[in-house]
């Protein structure tokens, strides 16, 4: 993939997730941690799934309330992410390259 410059809001995202590489995260608890609107942050989510750079999945049924979307890098996205100064490691994405979805 070839490395396109991101957004201030696009690596406020990316650099979110790649500080919690391994965990799934609610657009929320982004929402709050970065600070960017959820009219600008769900468009972000799309289109970084849609570069192959996260990986989405739905919240178990068992959770309280309505099913939400989740969201954590790929190998892919941790690659990207790693090339923002501070955030995740190429040795991360290489980690994540063996992780089950």
């Amino acid at each position: 993939m070839r490395f396109r410059a991101h957004s201030p809001q696009t690596t406020l995202v990316l650099a979110a997730l790649a500080a919690r590489v391994d965990d799934w995260r609610y657009g929320y608890d982004l929402i709050r941690e970065t600070g960017i609107a959820a009219g600008t942050l769900y468009p972000i989510l799309i289109r970084l799934a849609e570069r192959g750079l996260l990986e989405t999945s739905w919240s178990d049924e068992r959770e309280r309330g309505p099913r939400r979307h989740l969201y954590r890098l790929t190998a892919t996205g941790a690659v990207e992410a790693a090339r923002i100064p501070g955030t995740a490691t190429p040795a991360t994405a290489v980690r994540l390259q063996g992780r089950s979805a």
